[in-house]
């Protein structure tokens, strides 16, 4: 089938990657504008661009899709099906109405629930046992097309939200090429959202990330498996940010942030209690949580 591709981060590289492995005519990739990284703001193309680029594929850069110009780039591509992943602009009327298969999308949540820009954070962070991924059709709003296929995947009671994305990258890339075949095919069948039950994940913010100990251990603990690897989970101490990076739920009690052990650092919670297995405080490297306990000179008793 003659695609257009339209992805920018490494979940888009992985999905352009099958479908070109699956044998697809990829008429163009377009994608989001190269970006300064790292601490030197080395200029760097987006990783869908680069892999674009070792396929000798069309890459198209534009600044919006709302010009007449790119429209008629699209336009003159002729693409059957226009395929997004994590493409990072809305597609207008005047692009959705081109293809004659219309325009797909792969979600990383099982639609209608976590619509949005953070689905696999929040089916972290809200402590859910089972998400997935859902192809479905573009249409003028915000992931309410209908759906095509859906795929669900387990959350580890330990997962952070990076190790769970890695997974649903691979049975997004595996779902979406399974869907272009069935539209190839002509078997595809859509099934309208219910609408009703639609849930949204709005994207992460450093406030959010923030917490304190007066909130049930678990609840604490999946907001940092949730958190991670951004914008990572902090409470402050002595005004400064300390930002926990992995922790576990441990047996114990006591008023919410009093010291309960230090090897391993353990805190008690309006709930239960939480191990401080990985720290970042202000201004320092990673360290274990009972070495920042000890270099502050905790000790059992005292209040966080």
């Amino acid at each position: 089938m003659r695609i257009l591709f339209m992805g920018t981060p490494d979940i888009a590289a992985a999905s352009l990657a099958a479908v070109l492995e699956a044998g697809h005519e990829v008429c163009g990739v377009f994608t989001r504008e190269d970006k300064p990284v790292g601490r030197k703001q080395i200029l760097t193309a987006p990783p869908v661009k680069q892999l674009a680029l070792e396929h000798d594929l069309p890459v198209y850069q534009p600044k919006t899709l709302r010009t007449e110009e790119v429209q008629q780039q699209i336009r003159d591509l002729a693409p059957e099906l226009i395929v997004v992943v994590a493409y990072g602009r809305i597609l207008p009327p005047e692009v959705l109405c081109v293809p004659p298969k219309g325009c797909i999308n792969l979600h990383v949540s099982l639609l209608p629930k976590y619509r949005g820009a953070a689905p696999v954070q929040w089916s972290v962070i809200n402590g859910d046992k089972e998400t997935g991924v859902s192809i479905m059709y573009l249409d003028e709003g915000l992931d309410t097309g209908d759906i095509l296929n859906v795929a669900p995947v387990t959350i580890g009671p330990e997962e952070t939200s990076g190790e769970l994305f890695e997974r649903i990258t691979a049975q997004g890339a595996k779902t979406l090429v399974e869907t272009i075949a069935s539209i190839a095919e002509g078997t595809a069948v859509r099934t309208p959202q219910d609408h009703s039950k639609a849930t949204l994940a709005p994207p992460l913010t450093k406030e959010m990330a923030r917490f304190a100990f007066d909130q049930p251990a678990q609840k604490l603990h999946d907001l940092v498996r949730g958190m991670n690897p951004w914008p990572v989970a902090y409470f402050e101490q002595e005004g400064k940010k300390i930002k926990l990076r992995k922790s576990h739920v441990a047996a114990g009690s006591g008023a919410p942030g009093t010291v309960l052990s230090i090897k391993p650092l353990t805190i008690a919670c309006a709930e239960g209690a939480l191990e401080l297995d990985e720290v970042v405080p202000e201004g320092s490297k990673p360290m274990a949580g009972s070495a920042w306990a000890a270099g502050r000179r905790l000790k059992a008793g005292d209040r966080l």
